[in-house]
C-alpha cells in the first residue's frame, strides 16, 4: 500500500504535463481515473519510437491509471465527467483557462458540488492576461530565457533536450496537491492549486533568475561552461570528455592531488573558486594535459574514489547501466511494459506498480457502471 492510498484522482489532463504529475501520484497508491477524448491522449499517437505499436512517449507517463473515453460534448458522458469529479479527491486538469466551464467541470463548478475536492489546474502562462496563450513546453524555453542560456557563446540558442518545464510544472503540481491534501486534513477544506510552466521555469531556472532579480545582471550562453564555478565542466581526456563538478576548494586539492598536481592547488591564481573562476583559461590547459593521459572512464573510478564529482557523458543506455551498476534498478516491469522506476524509495509504504498503461477506454464499461451507481452504494 502506497502513502496516497485510498485517494481517488480524476485525471483530465493529457500530453505531459498533468500525466506524469498523476502517475507519480499512482506510484504513491492513490486510485487514477484517466479522461480521455474519444481520440484518446495526443501522445498515443507520438510516435516512433513504439512499443508492439503503441508509443513509448505515452507508455513513459500512463502507468498505474485507469482509463475511460469521454466525449463531454455529449450531455451524458459530461454528466458522468461531472460526477467522477464529486467524488474524487484530486482533479487535474491543463485545459486552457475556462475550457471546462461550458462542462460544468470548472473550480466553480466542481467544488460547490465537493467542497473537499483539489482542484489542481495547469496552464501554459496563468489564468490572468495570459489565459490565452497556448501552453508548449518548447514556448517556455523560448519565453523564460532558458534557451538564450543553452548553446555555444557564439551559436544558436538551443532547446533543452526533453520538455524540462513541462516535467518541472508536473512536480510542483504534485507538490502542491499534497500540501493541499495536508490542509485538507486538518481543516477539512480542498482548494485550487495552481501551477503554470512559465513560473516553473522562471523559479527554475534558479541561480539565472537571481542574477537577474537580485543582481540585475542578464546571463548568457557559455556552452557548458558555469558561470560562477570553475572546473565545474566537460574536459577532454584520452578517449571521452569526462565531466568534473570540483565545486568547492577541498574538492579541487583533491583533484589535484589524483592528478598529480599538488603545487596547482598551492597556486594562488587557484586556489580559491573566485580565483579558479576568473582565471579559468590559465588553468583549464593545465588539467587538461594531465586529464589526457587515461580514459574518461578510468578518471571517473579514481576521482570518485577520492571525493571528487565527475562522470563520463554517456548516451541514454549508458545512464540506465550506470544506474545499475549502482544498484538503483532503474526499470520496473508493469505487465509487459518495461518502465522508469519512481524516483522516491520509501521505508515503509514503497511506490506500487500494479496497472500498466491503459489502453484507450479499456476500462470503460466499469468506470461507467461504477459512475451510475447511487453514491451510497460506493
Amino acid at each position: 500500500m502506497g502513502p496516497l492510498e485510498g485517494l481517488l484522482v480524476a485525471d483530465f489532463s493529457r500530453v505531459l504535463a498533468g500525466p506524469y504529475a498523476t502517475m507519480l501520484l499512482a506510484d504513491m497508491g492513490a486510485s487514477v481515473v484517466k479522461v480521455e477524448g474519444p481520440q484518446g491522449d495526443e501522445t498515443r499517437t507520438w510516435m516512433p519510437p513504439v512499443r508492439d505499436n503503441v508509443s513509448t512517449y505515452y507508455l513513459g507517463i500512463n502507468r498505474g491509471k485507469r482509463s475511460i473515453a469521454l466525449d463531454l460534448r455529449d450531455e451524458t458522458d459530461a454528466a458522468l465527467g461531472r460526477e467522477l469529479a464529486r467524488r474524487a479527491d484530486v482533479l487535474i486538469e491543463n485545459f486552457k483557462p475556462g475550457g471546462l466551464a461550458k462542462y460544468g467541470l470548472d473550480h466553480a463548478s466542481v467544488s460547490a458540488a465537493n467542497p473537499r475536492v483539489i482542484y489542481a489546474s495547469i496552464t501554459g502562462f496563468g489564468s490572468g492576461d495570459g489565459r490565452h496563450v497556448p501552453g508548449y513546453d518548447l514556448m517556455v524555453q523560448a519565453i523564460s530565457g532558458l534557451m538564450s542560456l543553452t548553446g555555444d557563446p557564439d551559436g544558436p540558442p538551443y532547446r533543452a533536450g526533453i520538455s524540462v518545464f513541462d516535467v518541472m510544472a508536473g512536480n510542483h503540481a504534485v507538490i502542491g496537491i499534497l500540501a493541499a491534501l495536508r490542509h485538507r486534513d486538518a481543516t477539512g477544506q480542498g482548494q485550487l492549486v495552481e501551477v503554470n510552466l512559465l513560473s516553473s521555469a522562471l523559479t527554475g531556472l534558479v541561480n539565472h533568475s537571481s542574477a537577474f532579480v537580485a543582481g540585475g545582471t542578464v546571463p548568457f550562453r557559455m556552452g557548458n561552461a558555469h558561470p560562477s564555478v570553475f572546473p565545474y565542466e566537460p574536459l577532454p581526456t584520452a578517449d571521452n570528455d569526462l565531466i568534473v563538478a570540483a565545486a568547492n576548494d577541498g574538492q579541487f586539492r583533491r583533484l589535484c592531488e589524483v592528478l598529480g598536481l599538488q603545487d596547482v592547488a598551492d597556486d594562488p591564481r587557484f586556489a580559491r573558486n573566485a580565483d579558479r573562476t576568473r582565471n579559468r583559461e590559465e588553468l583549464r590547459p593545465v588539467l587538461v594535459e594531465r586529464l589526457r593521459t587515461r580514459g574518461a572512464v578510468e578518471w571517473f573510478d579514481l576521482l570518485v574514489a577520492a571525493g571528487v564529482p565527475c562522470g563520463p557523458i554517456n548516451t541514454i543506455d549508458g545512464g540506465f547501466a550506470m544506474a545499475e551498476r549502482f544498484g538503483l534498478d532503474p526499470v520496473v516491469v508493469v505487465g509487459d511494459v518495461p518502465t522508469t522506476r519512481h524516483p522516491i524509495r520509501f521505508s515503509e509504504t514503497p511506490a506500487v506498480y500494479e496497472l500498466p498503461p491503459p489502453e484507450l477506454d479499456e476500462h470503460g464499461a466499469e468506470l461507467r457502471a461504477w459512475l451510475k451507481e447511487d453514491r451510497d452504494g460506493v
